[in-house]
């Protein structure tokens, strides 16, 4: 069975640094552009970045020199830093792949403190 898992969310403070990290099995995703979503209460989910099997990447300009995505195809894994925290905000973020069939993880929690 096919299944992404994220974890490493949780509270932080400004200034502050969180890794989240999405496992992926059952399937091996390493030829196959994986990203990283977001969703704030009463809004949409979103794309923040993404990195693809050769390890280019890409950011939305908001995150750009706070975030950086990566992967470790050998263990099939995903890992976003966020660095440099500096507002109030909770969220959920969620790992993603196209690879045929669009595949989602069920999502961890941020939230950043003052």
């Amino acid at each position: 069975q096919v299944q992404l898992v994220e974890s490493g969310g949780g509270l932080v403070q400004p200034g502050g640094s969180l890794r989240l990290s999405c496992a992926a099995s059952g399937r091996d995703f390493c030829g196959f552009t994986m990203y990283w979503h977001r969703q704030a209460p009463g809004k949409s989910r979103e794309s923040v970045a993404y990195i693809t099997p050769g390890g280019a990447t890409s950011y939305i300009a908001s995150v750009k020199g706070q975030f950086n995505i990566s992967r470790d195809n050998a263990k099939n894994m995903l890992y976003l830093q966020m660095n440099n925290m500096k507002t109030r905000e909770r969220g959920i973020c969620y790992c993603r792949v196209v690879a045929g069939k669009g595949y989602w993880g069920q999502g961890t929690q941020v939230t950043g403190s003052q």
